[in-house]
């Protein structure tokens, strides 16, 4: 057994955008595939360039998708009973990059596709995502940083552009 500590660095912005503008803007740059149909169908391809089309398919404008949506401020809000916190994690990412990165480090697989918070302060909504290049630093690989590198500015990109 071993346990390996990793250092994660968070990409974090403050928006006076509305909570709500900033999700819309930010789902409405990725693909919103019914995941259920997405893995049913991915699994039923035959060869590696079914898969990757039917993939492209699914992507948004930023070559991402939605991959899940967990409304943790909801769970908040029952318990107190009031209408805030907002507070959203989206899992977002893309299959084929993914596939980039495990396949030089599997251990990326731990984490891509990636989450994206937003929260809802009183000093204005926050975006963050934990960066995947500092997921993978420790792994010394040079080809699955590069990939690391590239996911890291898309997503940054996508955050800054939904937040302003």
């Amino acid at each position: 057994m071993t346990i390996t500590k990793v250092d994660v660095e968070r990409f974090s912005l403050t928006s006076s955008k509305p909570f709500d503008a900033i999700v819309a803007a930010l789902k409405s740059a990725v693909g919103q595939p019914d995941m259920v149909e997405f893995f049913k169908e991915t699994r039923a391809t035959k060869s590696f360039a079914d898969f990757k089309r039917f993939v492209q398919s699914g992507l948004g404008r930023t070559d991402l998708m939605l991959f899940a949506e967990f409304d943790l401020g909801d769970v908040l809000r029952r318990e107190t009973g009031s209408k805030t916190p907002k507070i959203i994690r989206l899992v977002v990412g893309n299959p084929l990059i993914m596939k980039e990165m495990v396949k030089h480090v599997p251990d990326a697989g731990s984490y891509a596709p990636v989450t994206v918070l937003i929260d809802e302060r009183p000093d204005g909504v926050h975006v963050s995502y934990d960066k995947m290049e500092s997921y993978l630093l420790q792994y010394g690989n040079p080809e699955a940083l590069a990939v690391a590198r590239a996911l890291d500015t898309k997503i940054m990109n996508l955050l800054r552009e939904s937040a302003s």
